[in-house]
């Protein structure tokens, strides 16, 4: 009976999904004026190896719709160091920000940052542990 109990609570007639936010994803989002330096920690914490990236660019935010939802999307280019002292390929990524803030990263970011202009970044290549 528990189970039936639970998935009546579940399910019901609205159908949204859960959110921690009131953000619906169709409003304008504040522009992230801290993105360079919010992405700059993040990093630290991302690459296993934060020390000597290699070619590093980033396009500046733009507004986007991802997954249904009005983001601020900055797309990022890299090549990360290996414990060898080697070099990983070229990646790109996709930050996505919300209410100006980073939230999340995008890994396969090649839908999302179609046509990105890209200018240096030079900080990430001097960051340090």
């Amino acid at each position: 009976m528990l189970p039936i109990a639970l998935a009546a609570c579940a399910g019901g007639d609205d159908n949204r999904s859960i959110t921690y936010t009131d953000d619906r994803g169709v409003a304008n989002q504040p522009y992230p004026d801290n993105y360079r330096a919010e992405l700059l920690a993040f990093m630290k914490t991302y690459l296993n190896i934060p020390v000597g990236v290699h070619d590093p660019v980033l396009a500046e935010p733009v507004q986007r719709t991802v997954g249904g939802r009005l983001r601020y999307v900055t797309c990022l280019r890299f090549r990360p160091r290996e414990s060898d002292g080697s070099y990983r390929e070229l990646r790109e990524r996709a930050v996505l920000y919300v209410n100006g803030r980073l939230d999340r990263v995008v890994e396969d970011a090649s839908d999302v940052c179609a046509g990105a202009v890209y200018a240096p970044f030079p900080e990430l290549e001097k960051l340090a542990r």
